[in-house]
């Protein structure tokens, strides 16, 4: 039976990776400046390094001849659909991107692309940069606009004293600081 002919939940269907929707929430993929061009950057390297690469393999692996049992064909085209998958996700992700560069916003509350300091309850303080949901690296402090965290800072200033669920229960954190810089 196809595969394009079965039902959600079939047990012969294939499974759907999450990123393989290029839909996001709301209809807008906010992006900054830095991430659309690894973006860019990333679909130029498929689209011109590595996809004629595996090309190339493929071709001379179909030429040795019987393809059932020919590893390099099998793995090559396999490896050409993944890069074909990956090629079409962000191609429709730059498409639906709204690049908001952080240097021109002009207000001093949380917005997307701001950098936001914070003190918790336990006195730490962090940064975190309000970014895209394709730029998202928590170990860099870099936090998507529909996390919690940034859902709840949205609109609050410097002083201001808010309150978000977090895995550990409800948190309150106090906003040292709202910049606007150069996030990379």
């Amino acid at each position: 039976m196809s595969k394009a002919f079965t039902r959600d939940g079939d047990e012969n269907a294939k499974d759907v990776e999450p990123e393989a929707d290029a839909a996001v929430p709301g209809g807008k993929n906010y992006i900054t400046p830095a991430g659309a061009e690894r973006l860019r950057q990333e679909l130029r390297k498929l689209r011109h390094e590595e996809r004629p690469e595996v090309t190339k393999t493929v071709a001379w692996a179909a030429g040795n001849g019987d393809r059932s049992e020919n590893g390099d064909y099998l793995y090559g085209k396999k490896r050409l659909r993944e890069i074909d998958r990956r090629m079409r996700f962000l191609a429709k992700r730059l498409e639906a991107a709204e690049i908001v560069d952080p240097l021109q916003v002009a207000v001093c509350h949380v917005q997307f692309g701001a950098t936001v300091t914070l003190r918790y309850e336990d006195g730490s303080e962090r940064t975190y940069s309000i970014v895209g949901i394709d730029e998202v690296d928590v170990a860099r402090g870099r936090i998507s606009w529909q996390a919690p965290l940034a859902r709840a800072l949205l609109k609050a200033q410097a002083g201001d004293v808010i309150t978000f669920h977090s895995p550990k229960g409800p948190q309150d954190v106090e906003v040292l600081e709202v910049m606007y810089i150069t996030i990379d």
